[in-house]
């Protein structure tokens, strides 16, 4: 037990090392055998009909998109990562298919906690009667100390993370999707509400410092949403969070001048949550699409019709 004590507040920690987590890296997805599988004719054979018919137009939409250097935003809760999809989003990105990455606060938590350590996802249930859940030490200083760093630089969130990662000696540190998104250069933007990521409860965790990389991840948001026209948005996961960043950011491109009617918007989660129903596929007034099933089937599904449908350019 580590006790961590800051003028006004003192915590008790443990080592991230020695935590019991749900989810490791044997547990992870294998693009290079998912790459190698012979999908073409599966794909093919599928009927066209319904659902079947909107995922194989989906993959037109991001293959057409993509020749004509549009943006695909890949927005997301963290359960794509404690999924063990890190290193399907990875290729994606390194594919140049991906050119942009927004997620919330939980997402650099995880990520982190991958890189560092190869395990994350705590059991909540165990850990919060003792006050526990959350106390990693390795998470809460690192975590905040990346984000603190990155504001000093004028950084985002996303790329405080992803600067300390890309630099560190950390042996996973290839799984961080964050790392990968600053060393090819692609925005990766953090969407933080404060209090709902363990890495607040820390006291050297700085709220300025929070809310002056997350808002300039959000404006890095409006800055790519302005040139989506004949782009592709696909949300995975997120129900709260990024249906409302991702509306106000889309309105301020349009009340700034941006003309965007015309994108490609898809859910993909286990049920249709009303924002993201409302604030993601009907009120911004494009074509869209809906897709119900778990993550760690359906974006491995998608990845490979990614894959086999665009060359990446």
């Amino acid at each position: 037990m580590i006790l961590i004590r800051f003028p006004g507040m003192k915590i008790k920690t443990y080592s991230l090392k020695t935590r019991r987590s749900k989810v490791n890296l044997a547990e992870f997805a294998n693009p290079e055998k998912l790459r190698n599988a012979e999908m073409i004719s599966f794909f093919e054979g599928l009927p066209q009909i319904l659902r079947a018919k909107d995922f194989l137009l989906l993959g037109k939409r991001v293959a057409e998109s993509r020749k004509k250097k549009k943006p695909f935003i890949l927005m997301m809760g963290a359960h794509p990562i404690k999924c063990g999809l890190s290193p399907l989003i990875n290729d994606l990105l390194e594919k140049n298919i991906i050119t942009h990455i927004a997620t919330n606060g939980a997402s650099l938590v995880h990520d982190f906690e991958i890189s560092y350590a190869g395990f994350t996802s705590e059991d909540v249930a165990k850990q919060l009667p003792e006050g526990r859940f959350g106390m990693a030490q390795e998470t809460l200083s690192m975590v905040n100390r990346a984000i603190t760093r990155g504001a000093k630089k004028g950084l985002g969130a996303g790329a405080s993370l992803g600067e300390f990662i890309s630099k560190s000696s950390f042996k996973n540190r290839d799984l961080s999707i964050f790392a990968r998104c600053f060393e090819l250069g692609i925005p990766a933007t953090v969407h933080v509400a404060i209090g709902t990521d363990i890495v607040h409860q820390s006291p050297e965790c700085r709220g300025e410092d929070w809310g002056k990389t997350s808002y300039k991840d959000f404006l890095t948001l409006v800055k790519t949403l302005k040139k989506i026209e004949g782009g592709v948005l696909v949300n995975f996961g997120s129900a709260v969070i990024m249906p409302e960043v991702f509306l106000k950011a889309l309105n301020l491109a349009r009340n700034q001048g941006s003309k965007v009617r015309n994108f490609t918007a898809a859910n993909f989660d286990q049920t249709l949550h009303y924002r993201v129903k409302e604030n993601i596929l009907v009120r911004p007034g494009g074509e869209y699409f809906n897709f119900i099933g778990q993550h760690e089937i359906m974006f491995p599904l998608f990845y490979k019709l990614l894959t086999d449908s665009t060359d990446g350019r």
